[in-house]
């Protein structure tokens, strides 16, 4: 008769048992480990993946936004947008334009000049044979510019509309007088425009800080321009 199978030892039997209680405690504990690593720094997966651990702490988010009740800021040079602008006539009556109110006014021999900080108007008449052309101004007008001026960059020679009709615009970039308390010299862009009737060429020079957007009221002085 066949011999029957020995039932397991009770002692084989308890240290399986405790065996597998062993490794899921070990388990648990590094799982434990791990999840506190990725809570106060990072963790990154080494060979044979084995969790390593940099330390640190996260920086705390910053909310960023503009302020709507922050004041505007405006670039320096800006004319505001609530500028008034009155008729002149300058000596002689030959035009007439429209100025920003309250600017200053000085006169150097036929030239009238305006100015409010940055800014700055220059009308004058000039007796010329014929009409400025993009040609004669390139020619001849922009050079001469730029030896009468400080730090001078050509721009463009263009013809351009006006109310009046049709005149040649002149742009460049020029280094302003220095400030008479200051002595700080701001870098302006310029453009000049040439009306042309009858022998006489009228000449408005507008000129600001490079990047002030003045191009809504330099529009409003060059549109208002009239001969008389």
């Amino acid at each position: 008769m066949a011999a029957m199978p020995r039932p397991a030892r009770p002692a084989v039997a308890l240290a399986v048992a405790g065996l597998v209680l062993a490794l899921a405690a070990c388990g648990s504990g590094s799982a434990r480990s791990t999840a506190g690593v990725a809570a106060s720094g990072s963790v990154t997966t080494g060979p044979a993946g084995q969790a390593s651990a940099t330390t640190g702490t996260a920086a705390p988010s910053r909310t960023t936004g503009v302020d709507p009740d922050a004041p505007e800021a405006n670039t320096p040079g800006d004319i505001p947008d609530n500028q008034v602008f009155v008729g002149y006539t300058p000596p002689g009556g030959r035009f007439t334009v429209r100025v920003p109110e309250g600017w200053a006014r000085t006169t150097n021999g036929g030239a009238v000049t305006f100015t409010d900080k940055l800014n700055s108007i220059r009308m004058e008449a000039v007796a010329v044979a014929a009409a400025p052309t993009v040609a004669s101004a390139s020619r001849t007008e922009l050079p001469a510019i730029g030896v009468a001026s400080r730090g001078f960059r050509p721009g463009t020679v263009t013809q351009v509309h006006r109310a009046a009709g049709t005149v040649v615009l002149l742009t460049y970039q020029a280094d302003s007088s220095p400030d008479p308390v200051t002595g700080k010299v701001v870098r302006d862009a310029v453009e000049r425009y040439e009306f042309w009737r009858a022998g006489t060429t009228a000449r408005l020079t507008l000129s600001g800080p490079a990047g002030a957007d003045n191009v809504d009221p330099w529009r409003i002085v060059t549109d208002s321009f009239r001969w008389r």
